[in-house]
């Protein structure tokens, strides 16, 4: 599933430029975003951990669990993003069952990879 198809129409996107931060760690939580066109770095630490790129969900462990961030999003290239409120995460978990499964997917492969990393 890629969730940049779900939101592709929403005209109200934001637009980042490159080099523009979206949120910082530490930040609190209010709204998870699917990234609909670019390239944004998420940074934990001061390290890139993960390039993101269309479709890729950025902020959703703070939005679920109403914590502050755990890391930073910048734009690498100008990017166009969907915003997603916590009353639009709910709707869309019990109206998309996929779009629920793929966010679980998502949170399992970034502990997995973080588990990894931590392993070296």
């Amino acid at each position: 599933m890629n969730p940049a198809l779900l939101f592709r129409q929403d005209a109200d996107a934001v637009q980042l430029q490159p080099g523009q931060t979206l949120f910082h760690a530490g930040d609190p939580a209010t709204d998870m975003f699917v990234l609909l066109e670019g390239e944004a770095e998420i940074i934990v630490g001061g390290t890139v951990v993960e390039t993101s790129v269309s479709g890729a969900l950025l902020g959703e462990m703070a939005l679920i669990d109403n914590s502050p961030r755990t890391a930073t999003v910048v734009a690498k290239t100008a990017c166009r993003l969907a915003q997603i409120s916590p009353k639009r995460f709910n709707f869309l978990v019990q109206q998309t069952p996929y779009f629920s499964i793929h966010v679980m997917k998502v949170l399992v492969e970034r502990l997995r990879g973080m588990n990894e990393r931590m392993a070296k």
